[in-house]
């Protein structure tokens, strides 16, 4: 099972998967895979197609308010907040112009731990042209400033993430002002790591690994902005972990990935990557899962969590972890559905149901994938 994750899978074409390539303007071969195992293929596609399906949501950060008190003052600006499964995320039906700024530390969100400078460019353009067509459509003539341009925004009242995001950080069973040392091991822009902050209610630590130097100044900000008081920023490799001699009692590792869940925001990914990226991606979250499992404590829970559809990237992730770490245990999640018990010739674990999955046309959210592991004591 090991060497399958240095070989993505390949699917043969047919004319159906060139005919919807050609349609939706994507490489095949990622057509002829999403039709292997994606819910309803064509109506994810056409789904993704109409930027009118996009949806926005905002998470509060109860270091400085709490959602009732929020929502009465965004109301009073004309927002249109509509409650989800967390309590402490809305999500906007109006969320107006969204901007440059915001949209690459924002309404991109913390999934982009591997989203390169160029990437960021390419995204912003393209989804500035959206965010004003959906603006006139929904609200003719309508000057509603951004989400991201508030005074509530600007004081950190809330953070502008996918609630896919947010579901990830739940799963972390963190109870409000736990004594707990959490950490995450792809923090930039500093969308989970708040939210971790957050749920500790500033106590206990929180260990922020961030290899790129230059988007430490995103989660400095942000960690600035949200009030948060626990958290200690390593510019590390975060597959080094280990050398630091420290133990966790939770570990996040939102893992760097091709972000073939967030192509609606971002429609540059469907011809932007290939087969050697969905290698290399895999290649790198294996050494990461496996840091991140080995420096956390008897007991403990990782959260491994992708903005992927690419089994690749998930379920051959967690089942090489579950091959070569045997105090390694799968556990349900509350939300999702169920994630792959095989992919092409490959059978998983009977557990990988444990899983779950996001795709944007059932749960209008990004496309995501999450995993709960707990390390056994022994």
């Amino acid at each position: 099972m090991d060497d399958i994750l240095d070989c993505p899978v390949l699917l043969t074409g047919n004319e159906h998967s060139r005919f919807l390539s050609k349609r939706y303007g994507y490489k095949e071969w990622m057509i002829s895979r999403f039709l292997n195992f994606i819910p309803c293929p064509e109506k994810m596609l056409e789904y993704i197609h109409n930027s009118k399906n996009l949806h926005y949501y905002i998470r509060v950060n109860t270091l400085k308010t709490n959602p009732q008190e929020l929502k009465r003052r965004l109301d009073e600006k004309g927002y249109h907040l509509n409650e989800t499964i967390l309590k402490e995320v809305f999500e906007i039906k109006n969320p107006g112009f969204m901007g440059i700024q915001n949209k690459v530390d924002g309404v991109r969100n913390d999934n982009q731990n591997n989203a390169d400078n160029n990437d960021n460019k390419v995204a912003v353009t393209a989804q500035r042209d959206n965010d004003l067509q959906s603006s006139k459509d929904n609200d003719p003539g309508s000057k509603q400033p951004s989400i991201g341009s508030t005074i509530e925004y600007l004081k950190g009242y809330y953070y502008i993430q996918d609630l896919s995001s947010c579901i990830a950080v739940e799963e972390l069973e963190i109870d409000d002002g736990s004594d707990l040392v959490v950490l995450d091991m792809a923090a930039a822009p500093g969308g989970k790591t708040t939210h971790i902050a957050q749920k500790l209610n500033n106590m206990g630590a929180i260990f922020a690994c961030e290899l790129n130097s230059n988007r430490l100044a995103s989660l400095l900000f942000n960690l600035s902005r949200c009030f948060v008081q626990n958290t200690i920023v390593l510019n590390i490799k975060a597959e080094e972990i280990d050398k630091l001699g420290l133990h966790f009692d939770r570990v996040l590792l939102d893992a760097p990935c091709t972000c073939e869940g967030i192509i609606m925001k971002d429609t540059s990914r469907k011809k932007s990557r290939n087969l050697v990226d969905l290698g290399t991606c895999s290649n790198r979250q294996k050494k990461l899962i496996m840091s991140g499992f080995d420096v956390l404590k008897p007991n403990g829970l990782l959260i491994y969590c992708t903005c992927s559809f690419a089994p690749e990237e998930n379920e051959m992730i967690i089942q090489y972890l579950l091959n070569n770490r045997k105090d390694a245990k799968l556990e349900p999640l509350n939300y999702g559905m169920n994630g792959l018990t095989r992919f092409s010739k490959y059978q998983f674990d009977e557990s990988m149901v444990f899983t779950k999955r996001f795709y944007p046309h059932i749960h209008s959210t990004n496309g995501f994938f999450i995993a709960k592991i707990r390390k056994i004591s022994n």
